[in-house]
Parts: C-alpha cells; sequence; structure tokens
C-alpha cells in the first residue's frame, strides 16, 4: 500500500498582532505533528475548537504551508511551488459551508466546474457529472437551483463537485457541523459509499465523536500536538481522557463506561446501541 499523506514534525505558526497590527509574537497552531495515511483508508481527526485540526486540513491541498517540518500529499511535497497544481488535483477539499463552494446556478454547472477549470473535455466533463452526482444521490436535482436544496444536499452537491475532479484524496473539513442530524447521517452515509465503490482516501476532520465510528484510523488533536491515536475501539475506551479533551463522548460509550466501572463485565469502547444491548443481554 503506498501512502498517501505524510508528515514529518509539521509544525505551523501564526503571528499574533496587536491592534495596530505590529508583530507581537507567534502562535503554534500545529505542534510536531506526524500522521500517517495509506492509500484508501478513512482517517479521522477529532479534535475540540482550536485544537489545530482544522489548520492541520488546510495543510492537505496547500492552502497553508508548513512553518518547519514537511508534508507530502500522494508523495509530492507542498513546499514546492510546481508541485502545487498536483497536490490540489491529488486531494479535493469540501468545507463546513456549502454555500461557501457552490458556485453554480444550475446543480449540474455547479458539479461540472472543477472539470472544467482543470481543462477537461466537454463531452468528459457531462459524464463525470453524471457520474459524480449519481453517486451522490442527487441525479434527479441535476437541473434544480442549488439555493432550493437543503444544507445536506448542498452539502452532497459540493462532495459531488470534489468527485468530478477525480483526486486520490477527499478531505471532509467539519463538514457536518451546519447541518441537522439527518443532513449529518446523509453526507457521512454518501462519503462511506464513495469510499466503497472509488476506493479514494477519505480524512474526516471533526469533533462529532459517533462520526468516527467507521474509521480505519483516528487521531485526537488537542493545542497542535496529536494526543491520541488508535482504532475507534481503542479510541473509545478511554472516556474519561477524551473527557480530558473536552470532546463528546457518545451517550452509549459513557453508559458502557459507567456500567463497566460498577463492575458489570460489558467490553470497553463500545461504539454502537445494539453492540451494548447484545453484551448486555450475554450477561447471565
Amino acid at each position: 500500500m503506498s501512502r498517501m499523506v505524510r508528515t514529518e514534525n509539521l509544525v505551523f505558526e501564526y503571528e499574533k498582532r496587536d491592534e495596530e497590527g505590529n508583530v507581537i509574537g507567534k502562535s503554534r497552531a500545529i505542534d510536531e505533528v506526524n500522521i500517517d495515511v495509506e492509500e484508501g483508508q478513512f482517517i479521522a481527526i477529532l479534535g475540540h475548537n482550536g485544537s489545530g485540526k482544522s489548520t492541520f486540513a488546510k495543510h492537505l491541498n496547500a492552502i497553508l504551508v508548513p512553518t518547519e517540518g514537511s508534508i507530502w500529499v500522494n508523495g509530492r511535497d507542498t513546499r514546492k511551488p510546481e508541485e502545487l497544481w498536483n497536490v490540489r488535483q491529488s486531494a479535493g477539499m469540501v468545507f463546513q459551508n456549502p454555500d461557501n463552494q457552490i458556485i453554480g446556478t444550475v446543480v449540474e454547472e455547479d458539479v461540472g466546474f472543477g472539470p472544467e477549470n482543470l481543462g477537461v473535455p466537454t463531452n468528459e466533463i457531462w459524464e463525470r457529472v453524471e457520474e459524480s452526482l449519481k453517486a451522490v444521490g442527487m441525479i434527479e436535482y441535476r437541473h434544480h437551483s442549488p439555493n432550493k436544496l437543503s444544507g445536506g444536499q448542498k452539502q452532497r452537491v459540493a462532495i459531488a463537485g470534489v468527485i468530478a475532479m477525480r483526486p486520490k484524496c477527499i478531505v471532509l473539513d467539519e463538514p457536518t457541523a451546519m447541518l441537522d442530524p439527518n443532513g449529518r447521517r446523509e453526507v457521512l452515509r454518501t462519503v462511506e459509499e464513495l469510499r466503497r465503490q472509488e476506493k479514494v482516501t477519505v480524512i474526516l476532520i471533526t469533533h462529532y465523536m459517533e462520526e468516527v465510528i467507521d474509521a480505519d484510523k483516528v487521531f485526537v488533536m488537542d493545542h497542535g500536538h496529536v494526543v491520541m491515536e488508535g482504532t475507534p475501539r481503542e479510541i473509545f475506551s478511554q472516556v474519561d481522557t477524551l473527557k480530558s479533551y473536552r470532546l463528546d463522548v457518545p451517550q452509549v460509550t459513557i453508559l458502557a463506561d459507567e456500567l463497566q466501572k460498577r463492575g458489570i463485565p460489558v467490553p470497553a469502547g463500545i461504539l454502537r446501541k445494539e453492540e451494548l444491548v447484545e453484551a448486555l443481554c450475554r450477561l447471565k
């Protein structure tokens, strides 16, 4: 398996300024971060606001470049200006607010905008638009105006626009933060389907614990550092540690943890209600 993303002691600092605009110091948003992502994996990066996770996301398609250390995306060093085009073709970004990403007045035009910019021939653009809208379950809305869509539907159109550019990796930076629970489920189901069918690498940046249940690996960030890494089960079995990083642990995981502390032998790191019910039913 080849690596899609590799960071080596990644550091990003930004300047702090006073009201007059004078530099009064520096602040580290990312501090010596080492993260490896294999091709085709679903990786989740969890963290509270201000943990550095969104700053990290912006390094994945060279919106930001390292102050120190390095990041390679699809084998290309993001600090090299001549690699910028290749890096951005490798990693497609989906942001928090779909309204910032949707620019067309008709859904299909919006989805075709990215490939058109890449110089894809017209007949192939329309093939890609159709495939991408089918992949996110939005083909029947192709002639609609994006303004008439719900938040979840808009986000699916934004994802289709990224898929149409055929990136090897899709980076979702808090893609459900502005959506209701139904919209959130819709978007996550879409991403999971995509990963299965298209074999793309998915990097999900979020602070919603329940969104990372199906990830291959989870990294938890706090104050610019990676403070925990492991499978969802390994991470979820450390309820008190997660709470100390101000993360909202799913209710079922907390309940299982409390039962365990009271001597009821349920397994650690329970992620779903069904699992807990099954574990309790097995108790004699």
